[in-house]
């Protein structure tokens, strides 16, 4: 049996709070077209311009910002005041500032698998915004190799940790979206962790595969080190059998 080698991690909701800024913003934009519509016909009208607007601006800020412009248009029949273009501008630009918030348990955990497995960061999103976001973290120098992605599909994970790893086989993906961070990590050969975050964009919903042998769905990082010394330990228990027949 492969031994595990190296191992993955989301960072948006994962390493740090991400869904929460876009959150506060769309609840801004909502007020800001209050007397164009009901709060949830204009969420819906925003969130069909991001999934519209996926292949075009992929994930991020930019696209979030280009696509609630968009909405804006649509739903005042293009009377949009300049002013209220104006203030989505400075909502998307006051995103980009914020500090960055590191979850709970993340600086620990990284600190005690560095030293035993190669640790990269997979990540979606604006490049720009994603290296910032990883500088003020203080977390760089846990990792091995840094991927920013325009997507996560199985393929992306097999390339990514054969260039940086030993293969899919012996690598582990962690992180908050099942859709994005498990199912094609799975798909790929991977093991996978499930950390959920209390907030998770619909777009990032998937049904979770909880018969897969991969597959593991943990309450917080704290876990994460205890739950890879069993897998760890399972493989060795396993390749012993195998060396012994």
């Amino acid at each position: 049996m492969p031994n595990l080698t190296t191992i993955g991690f989301d960072a948006d909701d994962t390493l740090w709070q991400n869904e929460q800024f876009f959150r506060m913003t769309e609840d801004r934009f909502v007020a800001l077209l209050g007397e164009h519509g009901e709060a949830a016909e204009i969420s819906g009208r925003l969130l069909e311009a991001e999934k519209r607007n996926l292949g075009f601006y992929g994930f991020g800020i930019k696209g979030f910002v280009l696509s609630m412009i968009e909405t804006a248009i649509e739903i005042t029949r293009g009377q949009v005041p300049a002013s209220v273009i104006g203030e989505i501008l400075a909502a998307g630009r006051e995103m980009a500032a914020h500090p960055v918030e590191t979850l709970p348990h993340v600086r620990e955990t990284l600190e005690a698998l560095a030293g035993d497995y190669r640790l990269v960061m997979i990540t979606k999103g604006d490049l720009f915004d994603q290296e910032r976001k990883l500088a003020q973290s203080g977390l760089g120098d846990f990792f091995q190799a840094v991927e920013i992605v325009s997507d996560k599909q199985a393929q992306t994970y097999r390339r990514i940790f054969a260039r940086h790893g030993d293969g899919a086989e012996r690598a582990m993906m962690v992180g908050n979206s099942l859709k994005s961070d498990i199912l094609p990590a799975l798909e790929a050969g991977s093991w996978a962790v499930h950390v959920p975050h209390e907030l998770t964009w619909a777009l990032e919903h998937a049904e979770e595969p909880k018969d897969a042998l991969r597959y593991c769905r943990l309450a917080h990082l704290g876990s994460l080190s205890e739950h890879i010394r069993e897998v760890s330990g399972s493989l060795e228990r396993r390749s012993r059998s195998v060396s012994d027949e």
